[in-house]
């Protein structure tokens, strides 16, 4: 792992490591994948403007989410069927979280069950959770989360159904073994002419799911819940009316509605009208550390890395995970240095520039 130099050569050391179909369908996005390409060019368009002569010799990257320590403000976002990636699946990529002293948010498609990565370590997790037709289903797996210890709840609201994954459809990408659900309810899929994933989350997913049922989830946990799929300030003010205690802004990694915005260029409307009343985060497009101070300085308490994670995991196993996090990581601690920042707190607003500023300051 010497030679690697950066988190993107994880994807082609991945791509070389996988069967077509597993990694069309950790690397692919919707239709034209237009949102998915996008979450990453919108942070090449976003500049620093550093100040100089500061003293950077002690730089503190600590932050905490929901009152837990993180060891920088980079967290692992929910993505399933780590068992495609490597045998270890998830628990792999638990240690290397727990390693790094970062959370894990856990995919309630995950290929351990929630109780196996529980125990695979000691360390703060939250559990991501979708919202099936049969409600008790989603109840008990809520259950199990708060019982194996899992600190949070993060409801993904951006699945009535399924995005079109055009690649998955080619491939007649099979359905991954869905195993927090064995014997709650049928995972079998016929085989199609299309994508078995697309399949399952039609039959499975409940796309009556609004606002009304976040006084449901709370009536069922006294976990913290946060919100995973907010991309306007009227959704945004909505989630705290409704009294969540946390907003992902999140386009599902460009995997469910194309043409969506890139997160980075939605998130200050969001970060306005939240206030700072609740914890903002951002997942989608994240493969630098600057592009993690960029976030900060918009408004974003941390960030969460999905692809980046499952392609360490993918061509180096838990190693690769936690060199993945470790690249970021001390990628963020030069940023901050090189930009005048001694801890995340150093960062304002006034350390970037956006596209919309630099057109507007040249007219």
């Amino acid at each position: 792992m010497d030679q690697i130099v950066n988190v993107n050569e994880f994807q082609e050391l991945a791509r070389q490591a996988l069967p077509k179909m597993y990694y069309d369908f950790y690397s692919g996005g919707a239709e034209d994948q237009h949102t998915l390409k996008e979450n990453m060019e919108a942070f090449s368009r976003i500049m620093f403007r550093p100040r100089v002569l500061v003293d950077v010799t002690k730089i503190d990257m600590s932050t905490r989410i929901l009152g837990y320590p993180l060891s920088a403000p980079i967290m692992i976002a929910p993505t399933g069927s780590h068992g495609l990636a490597h045998p270890e699946g998830e628990t792999a990529t638990a240690k290397a979280a727990a390693a790094c002293n970062t959370i894990m948010i856990v995919s309630s498609m995950s290929s351990c069950t929630l109780e196996e990565v529980a125990s695979s370590c000691n360390a703060v997790r939250f559990f991501q959770l979708y919202v099936f037709e049969r409600r008790d289903v989603s109840a008990q797996v809520v259950r199990r989360a708060e019982r194996a210890g899992y600190k949070a709840i993060v409801l993904t609201v951006d699945v009535p159904k399924l995005g079109r994954r055009e690649a998955d459809i080619k491939n007649k990408m099979i359905a991954p073994k869905l195993r927090n659900f064995e014997g709650l309810f049928s995972t079998k899929v016929k085989p199609s002419d299309g994508s078995g994933v697309e399949a399952l989350a039609s039959r499975a997913l409940d796309a009556s799911l609004n606002w009304k049922d976040i006084e449901w989830l709370r009536s069922i946990t006294k976990l913290p819940i946060l919100i995973k799929g907010i991309l306007t300030r009227e959704d945004a003010l909505k989630a705290v009316e409704a009294g969540v205690d946390g907003i992902i802004v999140s386009n599902h990694g460009g995997r469910q509605l194309d043409y969506s915005p890139a997160t980075i260029t939605v998130l200050e409307e969001v970060v306005h009208v939240v206030k700072g009343r609740i914890p903002v985060l951002l997942d989608g497009g994240v493969r630098r550390g600057t592009d993690v101070f960029k976030a900060l300085a918009l408004g974003a308490k941390a960030v969460l890395i999905g692809r980046p994670v499952v392609y360490g995991l993918a061509a180096k196993g838990g190693d690769g995970v936690m060199k993945v996090i470790e690249m970021l990581k001390n990628e963020f601690e030069l940023t901050l240095a090189l930009s005048g920042c001694a801890t995340i707190g150093d960062i304002t607003r006034n350390h970037v520039k956006t596209e919309d500023e630099r057109l507007k300051s040249n007219l």
